[in-house]
């Protein structure tokens, strides 16, 4: 592969990347349930401000949609493209697009899904230390701003001791590609949160609608 094949390449699967998340998943499901999540909450996209507005059904499509957003661009673009550098490119650009989508004049959620299932997609080896850390923060500690963080640095953290500490080299890739551009997406993205977490006044998720109704069905 040429230099100039590369790098046109690596912008395709920039593009491929970002359209993917650009897809609102959580907008296009308040929609269909007669509202626009961005009214409330957090004012997000994300599954975690639709299980405020919506509760937890609607939440779980939105994360599985998100979570398919992240995989699918880094599975897409190691198929269309063939190599590492395409597959972490277009994850990164896929929390960056479910961030910030041009089909919501970039106002969309955190990245805290996609961004977990694009590391999954790359490295399953890192994935399979980082999500269940970010899952224990969502349901354990109840901070989805937390989750979101524990999955993108968690995520850098370990494809950078994949790189130096195990010799991948695909792991360098992964760190400079995938692992550092989602870290900076995520830091801006959740700027009001971290202040609050800093502060002590983030709030938690009220998990108490999903305790009530499984007394209620039983």
């Amino acid at each position: 592969m040429t230099v100039w094949s590369s790098i046109g390449a690596s912008l395709a699967a920039v593009l491929v990347g970002y359209l993917l998340g650009s897809v609102p998943s959580g907008w296009l499901i308040g929609k269909a349930h007669g509202i626009d999540v961005r009214h409330f909450g957090s004012g997000r996209t994300g599954g975690s401000n639709v299980f405020r507005s919506l509760g937890w059904r609607a939440a779980a499509i939105t994360g599985l949609s998100d979570i398919l957003k992240g995989a699918l661009a880094v599975w897409l673009a190691r198929w269309l493209f063939g190599n590492e550098l395409a597959a972490a490119l277009a994850g990164a650009a896929a929390v960056v697009g479910h961030n910030w989508p041009v089909t919501l004049r970039f106002r969309g959620g955190a990245g805290g899904a996609t961004a977990g299932a694009a590391l999954c997609a790359l490295s399953p080896a890192v994935g399979l230390v980082i999500v269940p850390l970010a899952v224990f923060m969502l349901f354990g500690v109840r901070y989805a701003s937390l989750a979101t963080l524990t999955a993108a640095l968690g995520g850098l953290v370990g494809l950078f001791v994949r790189w130096y500490i195990l010799g991948d080299d695909a792991g360098l890739i992964y760190v400079l590609a995938f692992g550092l551009p989602v870290v900076v997406a995520v830091i801006i993205g959740l700027r009001p949160n971290i202040t609050r977490l800093l502060q002590g006044r983030e709030k938690r998720l009220d998990f108490s609608r999903l305790k009530n109704m499984g007394r209620q069905q039983s």
